[in-house]
């Protein structure tokens, strides 16, 4: 009975603010809110209509403190997968998603939403923390490879995978429904875009042989709409450059390229106060930005990022939202007082619907 109140407590505010924003009359949302409150009581959960699904999950996107680029909220292609009972249906509406979101490098922010949890238990689950992500392997000479994807990999090929070895290899993903064990499914390589990376001004760059994939594909978060949990809802946008050229890539926890860009710079590494860090952080970043430029991949710099997130508070500000936000994820990991971000103040209050990360187990 408590579970049923609660999520009845949440349902009645989403559906009021769901359909307000949908153009609905007053009796529409009194009608639908007694529909709701019906299922919970006979059945201990209600389902969402289409249109509840879809706009709910764009909503999500809206309130997602973290994300700098929700100006593009309403341009969210949203998969209804809540059918969906088996690891192979499910592999293949990963690649279809994959798909549709890469267009060749004209990269379209899509969501697939996939059953909701059942009496506490998920029946679609995705293991992995992106659709596309690199392993990491660890080897007597360090890690090779991602080194964020080293517990993961490790799952995988407990599994019965093994890649290359090599510093971008692409894991498979893994799957399970209800209490069977995970399944493993390689990605066609057809469906994976990757970007070579180069410079513009600086040859010596191809010699580093960095490569990234085209689109980020988040699919360790769940989704909350109005009380109702979706545990698998891969979603994604676009790249922001500093997302991999200042973390991905610069990270000593990652791939750690700065003392290699440095070197083939020519830069003086023996003092900090030279700022080569800085030197070779713009650099890399350039080449990022350069590389998906010329190879036709959607990508954004983080000062055009910083100017459409002012578009969305003032779009917000005009439909008398207010904007929410966590100043140290909005802020770009390079020379964020360049930004107007740096320089405002966001609460970091966590509005309903919205996405939440998993406490991941392999």
């Amino acid at each position: 009975m408590k579970v049923q109140v609660q999520q009845l407590e949440k349902a009645i505010p989403f559906i009021q603010e769901c359909y307000t924003e949908l153009g609905k009359s007053q009796a529409q949302i009194d009608t639908r809110v007694a529909e709701i409150t019906q299922a919970i009581h006979y059945k201990g959960t209600y389902e969402h209509t289409v249109e509840e699904l879809v706009h709910g999950a764009k909503m999500a996107w809206r309130n997602s403190n973290r994300c700098i680029g929700r100006l593009f909220w309403e341009s969210l292609r949203v998969h209804d997968a809540r059918h969906i009972e088996t690891e192979e249906a499910a592999a293949d509406a990963l690649f279809r998603h994959i798909e549709e979101a890469t267009n060749g490098g004209k990269i379209r922010p899509v969501i697939t939403i996939f059953p909701p949890s059942r009496a506490g238990k998920s029946v679609v689950q995705i293991k992995n923390e992106q659709l596309i992500r690199y392993a990491g392997y660890e080897t007597e000479h360090g890690i090779v490879g991602d080194s964020v994807s080293v517990a993961f990999t490790k799952a995988c090929q407990a599994l019965g995978w093994q890649g290359a070895g090599t510093h971008f290899d692409v894991l498979p993903l893994m799957l399970q429904v209800g209490e069977r064990a995970p399944r493993l499914f390689e990605i066609p390589r057809a469906l994976i875009m990757e970007v070579a990376i180069r410079h513009p001004e600086l040859p010596a760059f191809a010699e580093l042989n960095l490569q990234w994939y085209a689109v980020p594909m988040v699919a360790n978060m769940y989704l909350e709409i109005g009380g109702v949990m979706y545990p698998a809802a891969p979603f994604n946008g676009w790249y922001m450059g500093t997302e991999i050229g200042a973390r991905n890539f610069a990270d000593e926890a990652r791939y750690d390229m700065l003392p290699r860009v440095a070197s083939i710079m020519g830069l003086d590494t023996r003092r900090e106060s030279t700022l080569w860090r800085d030197k070779a952080l713009v650099e890399l970043n350039v080449a990022v930005l350069h590389s998906y430029g010329q190879q036709g991949v959607a990508i954004v710099d983080h000062h055009t990022a910083a100017k459409q997130f002012n578009r969305f508070e003032d779009k917000e500000e005009k439909s008398e939202r207010d904007v929410t936000g966590d100043w140290t994820w909005l802020i770009p990991p390079m020379s964020p007082a360049t930004t107007h971000i740096f320089h405002q103040h966001y609460t970091n209050e966590v509005k309903l619907p919205n996405f939440f990360y998993h406490s991941r187990k392999y």
